[in-house]
């Protein structure tokens, strides 16, 4: 079973149905024994890096899923959901789970970009992972962001995007991968990254 991960947030429901046309069961969950019970853990959704951590914190869920990260079973971030894995973000300045290093930053005014991205945007693949197999280099994925990842080390990084300045759009560190793009919406090429991870 994949928890998907209930902290009150949107888009939750997008990715349990693209979960279940992959004909996996899934549960959208703040229970905590069933998180960890569970074979893989999504953590996705929209919104601010505050509310996210608050809400997280409300449940103890920020616990939940460092203690299911320490498990070494696979863990899918989306979106909010790369964002809140490094330590800090610019965001209203919130401190955020810390399991990766790093921090989020918002796209620079003097780009005079159009704030938050919306819409289809290339991911480059810097680096060969099992998630971008059959996946075209390189692909069109669906975006909504106002801010972007910085992690300290280079070699967590296997996308990169270009929006004003070139970023990060996608992480790999041992059973944590993450995207800040959205795969539930980003048509055959997203639900073929999903299935990859949902076959690691």
């Amino acid at each position: 079973m994949i928890a998907i991960i209930d902290y009150k947030a949107g888009n939750l429901t997008s990715v349990a149905r693209a979960l279940d046309s992959l004909g996996y069961e899934n549960r959208i969950t703040d229970d905590k024994e069933t998180i960890l019970s569970a074979e893989r853990v999504i953590f996705p959704g929209v919104g601010a890096a505050k509310a996210t951590m608050e809400n997280l914190q409300k449940g103890s869920l920020d616990e939940v899923l460092l203690k299911f990260y320490e498990s070494g079973k696979p863990m899918l971030g989306i979106c909010i959901g790369i964002q809140i894995l490094f330590e800090h973000s610019e965001e209203e300045d919130t401190k955020c789970l810390g399991l990766l290093h790093g921090f989020v930053k918002k796209y620079p005014s003097e780009k005079h970009l159009k704030v938050p991205q919306i819409g289809w945007n290339e991911v480059w693949q810097v680096q060969q992972h099992k998630i971008f197999d059959g996946v075209p280099n390189p692909a069109h994925f669906y975006f909504v962001n106002s801010y972007f990842p910085v992690p300290d080390d280079e070699q967590t990084t296997i996308g990169k995007t270009t929006y004003g300045l070139e970023f990060c759009s996608a992480i790999a560190h041992n059973n944590l991968i993450a995207t800040q793009f959205h795969l539930e919406k980003s048509g055959r090429v997203g639900l073929k990254m999903l299935s990859n991870f949902l076959k690691l």
